[in-house]
C-alpha cells in the first residue's frame, strides 16, 4: 500500500503536467518531460508503464525528431560496435538503452513490430532503420553512411568527435 501511494503522489503531478502541455500542442516537450522521470526516479512494475501501442508510437516520435536514433543495451558490443562508427565520423546521435529504460521490453517489441527484427542496436537514420551494427559498420565502410547523414537537418553533423547526445535544431 505504501509503495502505490508514494507512486500515485509522484505520478499525478505528472499526468496533469502532460494534460496540459500536450493540449498546448508540446509533444516534443511532454515527452522529453516524462523522458526525464521515465529515466529517474520512478521504476516500472509488472503494472503499468507504456502500452505496446504508446512504445509504437513512442519509437516513430524519437526516430522522426532526431537523425540518428541507437536503441541499444549498454552490455551489447554491437550496440558499441555502432555508437562507434558515430563518434569516429562526427555524427550526433540519440541513444536510448533498453536495459535501463523503465519500458525498456515493450519499446524491443515495438522496435520488433515496426522493423521486423528484435535484436539490438536498431539504428534508425532519417526516419529509417539502416540496420544493426554490423550493417552500420558495412555501410560506413562503403562510404554510403554519411551521405545519409547529410540528408538531415545540420544539427546532426558537427566537426570532431560524436558526443552521443541529441543536440535539437534550433
Amino acid at each position: 500500500y505504501y509503495h502505490i501511494s508514494k507512486v500515485i503522489k509522484c505520478a499525478l503531478p505528472c499526468v496533469l503536467v502532460f494534460i496540459v502541455m500536450f493540449s498546448f500542442g508540446c509533444a516534443k516537450w511532454t515527452y522529453v518531460f516524462f523522458s526525464f522521470f521515465r529515466m529517474g526516479n520512478l521504476t516500472s512494475s509488472s503494472t503499468g508503464g507504456l502500452s505496446s501501442t504508446a512504445c509504437v508510437q513512442l519509437v516513430q516520435e524519437m526516430v522522426s525528431q532526431n537523425c540518428v536514433v541507437i536503441f541499444s543495451k549498454t552490455t551489447c558490443p554491437y550496440c558499441k560496435m555502432a555508437k562507434n562508427v558515430f563518434n569516429e565520423i562526427g555524427a550526433n546521435y540519440k541513444v536510448i538503452e533498453l536495459d535501463q529504460h523503465n519500458d525498456g521490453k515493450r519499446l524491443q517489441e515495438a522496435l520488433a513490430q515496426l522493423t521486423g527484427v528484435r535484436t539490438v542496436p536498431r539504428v534508425f537514420v532519417n526516419g529509417s532503420c539502416i540496420g544493426g551494427g554490423s550493417d552500420t559498420k558495412q555501410l560506413h565502410q562503403q562510404g554510403k553512411l554519411l551521405p545519409l547523414i547529410e540528408r538531415c537537418s545540420p544539427c546532426c553533423v558537427t566537426e570532431g568527435s560524436g558526443s552521443g547526445h541529441f543536440e535539437p535544431s534550433k
